[in-house]
């Protein structure tokens, strides 16, 4: 596996591939779990070759605290990603993503301001900055994105689309653990009460049930909710336990 942190001699050795090479990127934060690395499989899958990026990205996080509390496993991560057979790992810097310093920056005016984006102000605009940089930086043929993510799934899908992209961006289903809580890097966070309570979250979901009638289960399982709400087909919910806050949705 190649590892590099130079964006420029990325982009000449991208330019040196096949015009036939298909190529695969899976952009993540690092703490990857097997949420991740079944993007990472479905792109090996698809493709002749697969990117990977870890950058924790500074300007997607409204909380400072939530930014210095995200989980770092470097050194695990690497050797995951290198047992799955991944082609490259980029691991820019925040100089090489943002030269600008963030200047400049990508704004959707509608469904990123809700759901997650109500609670999270500037949260999608620095999602959706990242994004736009590291697709234009990679130049894949297809990108891969989890569905537990289902609100920034679509506005990236919708970007691309929007702004004419090369890249294909193609949604996973979300990969849940035995008891139903969906792989997230926050998981960690949780302390043990509060792990054995999170599947509530996921069940309690699936309910067939009125809005109101879900967010008080909840409530009375010990859940402060963020938002419940029901768009297009689909149930989205955020939760906190403590101080993790876990995000889910179902399709209705």
């Amino acid at each position: 596996m190649i590892i590099g942190n130079d964006v420029k001699q990325w982009q000449s050795i991208r330019r040196q591939d096949s015009v036939d090479t298909m190529l695969g990127f899976v952009p993540t934060m690092g703490a990857l779990h097997q949420g991740h690395l079944s993007l990472v499989n479905r792109s090996l899958q698809e493709n002749d070759k697969t990117v990977v990026s870890i950058f924790l990205n500074p300007t997607q996080f409204n909380d400072p605290k939530d930014l210095s509390g995200y989980p770092q496993t470097l050194e695990q991560d690497i050797a995951a990603l290198e047992t799955a057979g991944v082609d490259v790992l980029l691991l820019p810097d925040f100089e090489q993503v943002y030269p600008d310093n963030y200047r400049y920056k990508l704004i959707e005016s509608e469904f990123s301001q809700q759901l997650c984006g109500a609670s999270r102000p500037g949260h999608f605009d620095g999602v959706l900055t990242v994004v736009m940089k590291l697709l234009n930086i990679v130049q894949a043929h297809n990108a891969y994105f989890g569905e537990k993510d289902y609100q920034q799934y679509v506005l990236i899908k919708e970007m691309a689309e929007a702004f004419f992209l090369r890249t294909k961006i193609i949604a996973c289903p979300t990969v849940r653990e035995a008891d139903g809580l969906a792989f997230s890097s926050r998981n960690a966070r949780l302390a043990t009460g509060e792990r054995i309570l999170a599947p509530f979250f996921h069940k309690t979901l699936t309910q067939d049930m009125s809005v109101d009638s879900l967010k008080a289960q909840l409530e009375s399982y010990g859940f402060k909710v963020d938002y419940l709400e029901e768009l297009s087909g689909r149930r989205y919910g955020a939760v906190y336990l403590g101080k993790v806050r876990l995000i889910d949705n179902v399709a209705i």
